[in-house]
Formats: C-alpha cells, sequence, structure tokens
C-alpha cells in the first residue's frame, strides 16, 4: 500500500489571514453538551429479533465495545449472553434459522464487502464459517419447512455473479443448485426450495424477469420469460433507483407479490395468481411511493402496506392486523414499526420510533393484547434534551416539491449557523426519526437541513427520472434552491453555512465546494467520489448488473459524449475554482468509493496550495463502523465546523490515538486541533 501523506493547511479566509483555532460560543442554545461517546458509540441494544418459536430474544449490543449478538429468554430480556466474539469492526446484520438451536450472520473483513456467511450453534457457542474468504456471500431463501438448510450465492467461480448453493448448516455440505451462466443478478425460490425466477439485466439497462419451467437430471433448466421492466421502472441492486420488483411468493408457492409502476408514476401492491394468471391490484401509492409491506409470517400473506411521504404510514388488507396495531398505537406515542414476529404469529417486537429520544423495544402478545417494555436502544439520552425534526417541502425552482426535513437547535432564536447534510446513493432518501448524527449537528448549535432531492427514491418514477444526468447540475440545484429556503424563512444565518455528506453527499460537498463557495463557508466529505471517470471505471466486480444503469443515469464512458459529461461534472476538473476549506474522510478498504477518489482530489489540492484536511482510517470501508473512528472522525469534524461556522464542539481527548487513522496523520492533528 502506498504512503498516503496528509496535508494540512492553513485555512485562509476572506483575506484574513490564517484562522486561529478556538472554541467559539454558541449563540443559539443554552443546553447540555451531549458527549460524541454517548451520541457515536454502538447502541446499547439494537436490531432486535425473536426465535422463531418465540422463546428467545436476540438483539446486537457491545461485548467489550464491540457489536456482538447476544441472546437472552423472551421472558428476562435483559439477562442476555454473548453467542458471538467478533473483536474488530462488529456485526450488522443476522437472522435465525429456523431450528431454533442456529443464528446466522454475515461479516466482512474491514469493510471490504465481501461478506462471509457464519453460523452459530447456540447452546455451544461454535461458529463456523461457511463461504471462502475475499468472496461475496448472498442468503436467497431460508424455509421453515427444512430447518437445517438455506439457500446462499457464492461468486468464487466468477467474481460478478453468483452461484446458488443449498448449504446443509450442520454438516457444513454445499451442493450446487444452479452454476449462473446465464449471468443472473437475482433470483426467487418457494418454501420447497424449488427455484422459479431469475433477473436478468437487460442491454437497455431494464430487467427481465425469467420463470423456471423444470430441470433437468444435470441441473440444467428450461426458462420461459415472464415479465420485462424498462429502465425508467426496473430495480437493480445495489442502485436501488427503480420502483418496480417482485417480493416474492407465498408459503404455498401459488401467489406472487410485487410492486410495479408500470403505467404509473406511484407505484402500486399487486398480486399475481401463478395458475391462472389473474393479476390483482391490492393498493396504490398515494403522493409517494408504497415503501413496505407486512406478510403473514406462516402464510406469506401480504396483511399491510405502508406509504412514506414526510411520515410513514400504514394501511391494513387484514383487519386483524388493523386491530392489533391500533391497539399498540393507544399506548406508543410514536411512529410503531413491527420489527420481528414468531413463526405462529403469536408474539411481536414493536419499535417505538421518535424524533427526539432513543427507539423504544416492546414485546407485543397478539393473544391477550399484552405490550410490555423491553428496552430502549441508547438509554443514556434520555437525560439530554434533543432536537425536533419537522418535515416540509420546498419548491425547486421549475417548480418540483422537494420533501426535505429541519432540525433546528433547541431554544434556537432566530437564524443560526446551517449544515447541509446530503444523503448518499443518491438513489435512497432521507426519513423522519432519531439520527445520530443530526442530533450531533443540532446539539452543537446549527440547523439541520436534509434535502430529498430529484432522483431520491419514494417519491415516484419520475422524481427518480429528472436526476438522470443531472449530477452536478439540477440535482445541485435542488439542494441550493433549499438552503435559499432556509435563509429566506430565517431560520439559516446566510454567512454561516456548510454542506457535508457521504458517498453521494461527500460528492455534493466536493462539488458545492468547486461551484458554490459563495453559499458555503466549508464543506466534509466523507468517502465521496471526486473522479466520475474513475468511479465508474472501478465500480465492484458483482456491480457488473447494474452498470448500464449506471451509464445511462449518471454519464456513458463508452461515449465520447458521456465521458464528456463524466468529466465536466467531477469535481476534480474544477479544483482551481475552491475557495473555501474541505475536510475529506475515506475508507482504506472502501470498494464502492475507493481510497484513489479522495487520493486524487488531495494530491491536486496539496500542490495548489488550497486548504483542506484529509483523514484516511485504515481498517474501514464505505463508511465508518469501529466506534473509536467514528469518535475520532466527528472530534475533528466538529472542531473543523467550529472555526468555519462557530457552533460548539467537545475537547478532543485521546480519540485520534485510539483510532486507526494513518499514523502521520495523527500527531499533525493533535498539534493542528489542539484544546483551547
Amino acid at each position: 500500500m502506498k504512503k498516503v501523506v496528509i496535508a494540512i493547511i492553513a485555512l485562509i479566509i476572506s483575506g484574513l489571514g490564517y484562522l486561529i483555532y478556538k472554541k467559539q460560543e454558541n449563540q443559539s442554545m443554552n443546553v447540555q453538551l451531549i458527549p460524541r461517546e454517548i451520541l457515536f458509540s454502538n447502541p446499547e441494544r439494537i436490531n432486535v429479533k425473536l426465535s422463531p418459536n418465540g422463546q428467545h430474544l436476540s438483539y446486537l449490543a457491545n461485548l467489550d465495545g464491540v457489536q456482538n449478538i447476544f441472546i437472552a429468554t423472551t421472558d428476562k430480556p435483559k439477562e442476555s449472553a454473548p453467542i458471538t466474539k467478533d473483536t474488530a469492526r462488529g456485526i450488522r446484520q443476522y437472522f435465525w434459522l429456523y431450528d431454533n438451536q442456529h443464528v446466522a450472520y454475515l461479516k466482512d473483513g474491514g469493510g471490504d464487502e465481501n461478506w462471509c456467511l457464519h453460523i452459530v450453534n447456540i447452546p455451544t457457542k461454535e461458529d463456523v464459517i461457511h463461504t471462502p474468504e475475499k468472496i461475496k456471500a448472498i442468503v436467497y431463501h431460508v424455509s421453515p419447512k427444512f430447518p437445517e438448510e438455506i439457500l446462499i450465492g457464492i461468486n468464487e467461480r466468477s467474481k460478478a455473479y453468483h452461484d446458488v448453493y443449498r448449504l446443509n448448516i450442520r454438516t457444513g455440505e454445499k451442493t450446487l443448485i444452479l452454476q449462473n451462466d446465464q449471468k443472473f443478478s437475482d433470483f426467487i425460490f418457494d418454501d420447497d426450495y424449488n427455484l422459479r425466477f431469475a433477473t436478468l439485466t437487460t442491454d437497455e439497462g431494464g430487467v427481465e424477469y425469467f420463470k423456471a419451467l423444470s430441470v433437468d437430471k444435470t441441473g440444467k433448466y428450461t426458462w420461459e420469460s415472464f415479465m420485462k421492466i424498462g429502465i425508467e421502472d426496473a430495480y437493480i441492486p445495489p442502485l436501488l433507483a427503480g420502483s418496480t420488483r417482485l417480493l416474492g411468493l407465498t408459503r404455498d408457492g401459488k401467489v406472487l407479490y410485487m410492486l410495479d409502476s408500470r403505467g404509473h408514476d406511484l407505484n402500486t401492491l399487486k398480486s399475481i395468481n401463478l395458475d391462472t394468471k389473474v393479476e390483482t391490484i391490492l393498493a396504490e401509492g398515494k403522493k409517494a411511493d408504497i415503501e413496505d409491506a407486512m406478510f403473514d409470517p406462516s402464510t406469506g400473506i401480504v396483511q399491510a402496506y405502508s406509504i412514506y411521504y414526510l411520515h410513514e404510514t400504514w394501511a391494513y388488507l387484514d383487519k386483524e392486523i388493523e386491530l392489533h396495531l391500533n391497539t399498540i398505537k393507544q399506548t406508543l406515542k410514536g411512529e410503531v414499526n413491527v420489527v420481528s414476529r414468531t413463526l405462529d404469529d403469536s408474539l411481536w417486537v414493536v419499535a417505538d420510533m421518535k424524533d427526539d429520544g432513543p427507539i423504544g423495544y416492546y414485546l407485543y402478545n397478539k393473544n391477550n393484547k399484552t405490550l410490555t417494555f423491553l428496552f430502549n436502544h441508547r438509554d443514556n439520552l434520555n437525560k439530554y434534551k434533543l432536537a425536533k425534526m419537522e418535515g416540509v417541502v420546498v419548491k425547486a425552482r421549475d417548480g418540483l416539491e422537494l420533501p426535505c426535513y429541519i432540525t433546528k437547535p433547541v431554544g434556537a432564536n432566530g437564524a443560526v449557523p446551517l449544515v447541509l447534510v446530503v444523503h448518499g446513493g443518491p438513489w435512497r432518501r432521507d426519513k423522519w426519526g432519531f439520527i445520530s448524527e443530526v442530533q450531533w449537528l443540532a446539539n452543537r448549535g446549527y440547523a439541520v437541513l436534509q434535502v430529498n432531492f430529484r432522483a431520491s427514491i419514494g417519491f415516484g418514477k419520475a422524481f427518480i427520472n429528472k436526476g438522470n444526468l443531472e449530477w452536478g447540475s439540477k440535482m445541485h440545484e435542488d439542494l441550493l434552491d433549499a438552503v435559499i429556503w432556509a435563509v429566506k424563512e430565517g431560520i439559516a444565518d446566510p454567512e454561516k453555512i456548510a454542506i457535508y455528506g457521504g458517498s453521494y453527499g461527500g460528492y455534493s460537498a466536493l462539488w458545492g465546494a468547486t461551484q458554490s463557495g459563495n453559499v458555503f463557508k466549508c464543506a466534509v466529505d466523507i468517502v465521496g467520489p471526486s473522479n466520475l471517470q474513475t468511479l465508474l471505471a472501478n465500480f465492484p466486480a458483482d456491480w457488473a448488473s447494474s452498470m448500464e444503469q449506471w451509464y445511462r443515469r449518471v454519464g456513458d464512458p463508452r461515449t465520447v459524449e458521456g465521458n464528456a459529461l463524466l468529466k465536466e461534472r467531477s469535481p476534480l476538473t474544477h479544483v482551481d475554482k475552491i475557495q473555501i476549506p474541505i475536510l475529506i474522510a475515506q475508507g482504506e478498504k472502501d470498494p464502492r468509493v475507493t481510497q484513489n477518489e479522495s487520493e486524487q482530489i488531495v494530491a491536486v489540492m496539496k500542490e495548489k496550495n488550497l486548504p483542506f484536511i484529509y483523514m484516511l482510517f485504515m481498517d474501514e470501508g464505505h463508511g465508518f463502523a469501529r466506534p473509536e473512528n467514528k469518535f475520532a472522525f466527528y472530534g475533528i469534524a466538529e472542531r473543523f465546523l467550529s472555526n468555519n461556522l462557530g457552533g460548539e464542539f467537545q475537547n478532543l481527548t485521546n480519540e485520534l490515538d485510539k483510532s486507526t487513522l494513518i499514523s502521520e496523520h495523527k500527531a499533525e492533528l493533535a498539534t493542528h486541533f489542539k484544546n483551547g
């Protein structure tokens, strides 16, 4: 690995000379500073799940500061014990197996997104890795009919596409189901582990679903085309830009559910009877797309669906489910989500979602309609006053309505410094609720503006497709229009505005620094691309199925015009225009936005003596998972923002020493950001 040199240059603001780093009083509030360790440590308990038989409860919690899987009996949820002993970046995703004796989880190597499948025997705590290193495993299906077997994908033979295997969790034996020579990107199985549907991306950037008709003794399948979806509708992971996709089958395999936006702007929830071919529209999106659905765990029949505009609202196809949810809502005051259900559906885990407090988890007994509090995800937040998040709609200059969220500091009077936080993707969206990063900024005295700019998902396919080829153009204008709104509303001080984000949000921060230095006083880029040509050229191999959509939505490097567009919309092309300081943070193992994206722009800024700070974390990927690295990054970031916008900050202690920053960075950062 090449040595990376940090360059921290004296930040020159408006010809006033070197900026003196000092603590500045926060004029907008007089509330207690929330320590970074409380906001950015791992949650006390998160990702709560019931075992299929309801006898046990599991969640992720800290073991020696690292997030691991804990198990408790359902009647004593706080008397838990760890069944894993990860000592690195922690476990983020796991699930129960139907034998009620095993839990499976996926874990990568330092953020490289090569997911290995682990299966843990709960009684013995034996942790077995069932897939090779340096490959990406996918879990396709888990069935209660085969409690000792699961269906997985492995891209060992081809990095771009996954072969399908049937894995015995006790013996470790893997049986090949499909050698994926057809370059399918996804599969749907029934509970008998029959392969029913496969997804193939088209040359035009859409998808074609194929139905499996038969399979011979050699494992060769016969297929027929089942459905074609154009690029304007198609949902292709990891892009996630479309609003049409197959959801899955009922337990008996007779009915297929899907979300479908063909012929509509907003999508519909549809069922397809595979015997009669009858298609039935069960629900339609209203003002926003259908976001989620609830399915009966024993039958797989859809029972409810949600629509998410500024807030999530649920509608019910099953009257009994509606009755139970209404009973729960009489007690809980936040937005209610059912996060886990037993196989017989007798017990639920319910999350009470709030914007100004921790997530509360409850156990709901359907038989007697009792709701029992389990725990909060961050109990230590309860002693602090948190800020409220308000949903607003801002009109862009062309009249497009942009759903946004504004969070003001507690006790703010008049205009205050503002941080524009840009979401990643860009085919993602901002939502209402508790967000540590937002509360951190508000607590330091900043108003926080989050914008669902064109290309954000969830607001209809026209809204998504208005972002095609608009990186650095109309998508950026949407952000500026929202900032103008915040200034006109008297929320934001126009002289103290920062742009901040990760991934696409990091790109926006770099682009804002090159194009809108008259609006923003500083920029924070976390794992953001600086060169769109090299970004597209270096995506992971298993993103091959989504590349046609990337080319058509961002810019096509295969054409002269597309290459010119990618170059023109790259922040690296416009480095000479940078006049504001930039904080750049990067994960060394990021497979999506590689280290080269940050280093290209850092090298040019250093050569041109432009103001920047660069932080490279050695065992992080596309975002930071280790708490010690979060503490270091947010510690530097809040000093950086304070020095440019005037908000509060918590003094640094030994956070840099404990982080996995490049060793050369630590001493220079500590010297530059010394307390006082």
